[in-house]
C-alpha cells in the first residue's frame, strides 16, 4: 500500500512538471524469483508467434515518426519557415510529377528485399500542406510568408525500424527562398505496422539495453527506480528466441517518507549464453526493449 501511495504521488508531481514516468504499481517490482519466472514465462509465451512478433521480425514497424518535422537536416530552419508551415501557408508554384512509381523495394539490413506501396507527390503535398491542428497565433503580417513549392523529386532518407535502420523512398520538395528541402516519406502508411503499445497498468521494468563489449553473455540494462528502493540485481529468463529481463527493486522497510523522484541507473544482466539474434523483452510490459541507452 505504501508503494502504491508513493507511486501515485510521483505521478502527480511529475505530471505537474510536464513528464510522467511510464510505470504503475502492477508489475514485478519486489517479486520473488519464482514470481519473476512465472511472469517471464507468460510474457515469452504471449509474444512468441503473435502478430506483434511476426510484424517485429518480418514486417515494417517504424520506431520513429515517419514525418516528425519534414525538413532536411541542413542548417537551422528559419523561424518564419516553421511559423508559415505551422499555419499551412503553402502554395503550389509548379506541376508535381505524375509518372512516379506506385511501388519501390526496401532493403533490410539482413539483405531481404520487400516491395512497399508509395504515395504520389500530390498526396504527399496534400498531407504536409495542411495547417497544424492547434494554431496559437494566426500568421502575423511580418511573421509568415508563402511557402512556394517549385519542384519535387524522389529521394531516400534513413528510418529506424524494428529490423534495423533502412533507407526509405522519400519525396523531396524544393521551396522558393528556403535552403532546406521539404521531405516527406513516400511509403504508403498502409504498409507500416504501428509499434505495439503497453497495456494500461503495465510497469516498464527496463527502459533500454546495450551489449557489453568483449562479454557476449552480458547485457547492460537501463532502468528506473525510486529514491527509497533497494536494488537486488538484474534477472533474465531465456528461450531459444527470446530473453525476458527485469531489475529486482524493493522498497526499504525503514525508508519512511521518500522523495517523489524517479532515478535512472544501469545494471548488468548475465545470460546463460550470448544474446545472438534473440529479442529482448521487458518483463513488466511484455514489449521489446530497444537497444541503445542514449535513446532514453
Amino acid at each position: 500500500m505504501r508503494r502504491m501511495i508513493a507511486y501515485l504521488l510521483l505521478v502527480l508531481l511529475l505530471s505537474s512538471c510536464g513528464g510522467v514516468p511510464q510505470a504503475s504499481p502492477g508489475g514485478s517490482h519486489g517479486a520473488s524469483s519464482d514470481e519473476f519466472e512465472d511472469r517471464a514465462r507468460e510474457v515469452a509465451e504471449r509474444w512468441q508467434g503473435s502478430a506483434d512478433d511476426r510484424a517485429w521480425r518480418k514486417g515494417f514497424v517504424a520506431l520513429e515518426v515517419l514525418n516528425p518535422q519534414g525538413w532536411a537536416h541542413v542548417g537551422r530552419i528559419p523561424a518564419w519557415v516553421n511559423r508559415s508551415s505551422h499555419n499551412g501557408a503553402w502554395r503550389l508554384a509548379a506541376k508535381l510529377p505524375k509518372d512516379s512509381p506506385d511501388r519501390a523495394d526496401v532493403r533490410w539490413p539482413d539483405g531481404e528485399v520487400s516491395p512497399v506501396p508509395l504515395i504520389t507527390a500530390a498526396s504527399a503535398y496534400a498531407e504536409f500542406s495542411k495547417p497544424a491542428g492547434l494554431i496559437e497565433e494566426e500568421c502575423p503580417a511580418k511573421g509568415c510568408r508563402p511557402l512556394r513549392v517549385t519542384g519535387a523529386r524522389m529521394g531516400k532518407v534513413p528510418l529506424e525500424t524494428s529490423r534495423g535502420t533502412i533507407q526509405v523512398p522519400t519525396w523531396v520538395f524544393t521551396v522558393e527562398g528556403v535552403e532546406q528541402k521539404k521531405v516527406h516519406v513516400a511509403v504508403d502508411p498502409s504498409a507500416v505496422t504501428a509499434r505495439p503499445t503497453r497495456v494500461q497498468g503495465d510497469v516498464e521494468e527496463v527502459m533500454a539495453f546495450d551489449r557489453v563489449a568483449g562479454k557476449p553473455n552480458q547485457l547492460l540494462l537501463l532502468y528506473g527506480y525510486g529514491a527509497c528502493d533497494t536494488i537486488h540485481g538484474a534477472r533474465a529468463y531465456e528461450t531459444d528466441r527470446l530473453v525476458v529481463v527485469d531489475v529486482d527493486e524493493r522498497r526499504s522497510d525503514s525508508a519512511g517518507v521518500c522523495p517523489t523522484i524517479l532515478k535512472t541507473a544501469t545494471i548488468i544482466a548475465t545470460l546463460a549464453r550470448p544474446l545472438g539474434d534473440r529479442l529482448v523483452l521487458d518483463s513488466g510490459t511484455g514489449l521489446p526493449v530497444l537497444r541503445g541507452l542514449s535513446r532514453r
